[in-house]
């Protein structure tokens, strides 16, 4: 229970910060713009690349992150299928939605949580490694390609992860840990400096955004926010421990973990996303907070439940 209340509260603190940062005006009508900025664009990439250049990619390949791979399908692919046909949104709405439904802080939350709940802070890798290596490139490809323009080439679509910063980060740290090499001091701890800023920078432009704005579930997209948030704290918790004990066997500690996981909120460099390309960002800033408010309760049913 110690993990929960951790990192609910360092999440909560450096976000109030950024709500006062917001209030008071100390970084302008642009401190948004830039932090947000400064995260999608420098610290995050370099962040990515540290953290996926010392990963040990054999993680991929576990069973626990196949079931946690299915509950994030399930509940992306419903969200997707509900924007689509019911509310005609656009791909890159349609992409910002199912990624608030699915997409799991297992960074600056899931690690805490994983510590002093599953014990065990390596259980939080799999998932990690899956969204940066195989979700985030697809997302932000999608995103990219979706942006007003000129007609995109075949050759432009294929090569669209090779300029967007995040996922040239997380290929590149890829490339490093499939090749086995050690990087040397020099040229790495600059790098873990850099990305050391990319948790503060988006929670403290979360709360930022939050000075001002209305109060949550009032906006126009009330209905798909709440399907969002539905999604992420009820269904994909409910399909992972479907999944993980009905197909796969898991009991114990095995399936508390893969649920605990799955339970997790919304991350809050979703927002980032949505601001970066200005889509859906209300939506996207909504739909973080409300599912970080609702898992404090669900964690604690979760732990209570499966729990020891």
């Amino acid at each position: 229970m110690q993990g929960v209340l951790t990192g609910f509260t360092v999440i909560a603190t450096v976000i109030a910060v950024g709500y006062v940062i917001g209030r008071r005006g100390y970084l302008g009508q642009d401190g948004r713009t830039v932090l947000t900025r400064l995260a999608f664009n420098v610290a995050t990439p370099a962040l990515l690349f540290t953290m996926l250049a010392g990963a040990d990619l054999s993680v991929v390949l576990s069973g626990r992150l196949l079931v946690t791979a299915v509950a994030m399908a399930a509940t992306a692919g419903i969200f997707a299928v509900v924007a689509r046909f019911l509310l005609r949104w656009r791909a890159d709405r349609i992409t910002i939605g199912a990624l608030c439904s699915s997409y799991v802080n297992a960074g600056n939350l899931g690690i805490p949580i994983a510590v002093y709940v599953l014990g065990d802070a390596s259980l939080v890798a799999p998932v990690l490694l899956l969204q940066q290596i195989v979700v985030t490139p697809l997302a932000l490809t999608v995103l990219d390609l979706s942006r007003p323009g000129e007609p995109v080439s075949a050759a432009r679509r294929l090569t669209t992860p090779l300029r967007n910063p995040m996922a040239i980060g997380s290929l590149a740290g890829v490339a490093v840990a499939a090749s086995g090499l050690t990087l040397p001091g020099p040229l790495v701890e600059p790098l873990v400096l850099i990305g050391n800023m990319s948790v503060p920078a988006v929670l403290l432009a979360f709360g930022i955004s939050l000075y001002g704005g209305e109060r949550p579930g009032r906006g126009e997209d009330r209905g798909a926010l709440h399907l969002s948030v539905a999604l992420k704290s009820l269904v994909q918790p409910a399909v992972a421990w479907a999944v993980g004990a009905g197909l796969f066997g898991l009991r114990g500690e095995a399936l508390l973990d893969v649920v605990v996981i799955a339970a997790l909120p919304a991350a809050q460099n979703l927002f980032t996303y949505a601001a970066h390309y200005r889509v859906a960002e209300r939506f996207a800033r909504e739909s973080v907070l409300l599912s970080t408010l609702l898992a404090v309760p669900v964690l604690f049913t979760v732990a209570a439940l499966l729990g020891p």
